[in-house]
């Protein structure tokens, strides 16, 4: 377990859900990776993310599907592109990720609360 926070450190990372709208092979990535463009509702909007998923997931089966992420920290440049969103997810027991996502459907940009 990591150290203990309180609950304003927690406020402050802004986890949003949003549906993945585009889903594309990444082959200039350093690990096998997928060009994500996921879709966080009318005041975040469309934004991109790089996402080490290739194990469980293709890229037909990812488009429409809900995901949770974290929109505010800062772009980072992953080879030719500029990653928006932290996708979020956790390792199986071989270490490949899992998508996090919501149990039903909600709307794109609401907050983890």
């Amino acid at each position: 377990m990591s150290e203990l926070i309180t609950f304003s450190d927690f406020e402050r990372v802004d986890i949003r859900v949003g549906t993945i709208v585009e889903a594309e092979v990444f082959p200039e990535a350093r690990k096998p990776a997928y060009k994500l463009k996921i879709d966080f509702g009318p005041d975040i909007g469309i934004k991109k993310s790089s996402a080490q998923i290739t194990v469980h997931y293709r890229p037909e089966e990812l488009v429409g599907r809900q995901v949770l992420g974290v929109v505010n920290f800062p772009p980072r440049q992953i080879g030719p592109v500029r990653s928006e969103v932290l996708t979020l997810g956790f390792e199986d027991e071989g270490g490949a990720i899992v998508l996090a996502s919501t149990e039903k459907p909600v709307p794109n940009g609401k907050k983890l609360m």
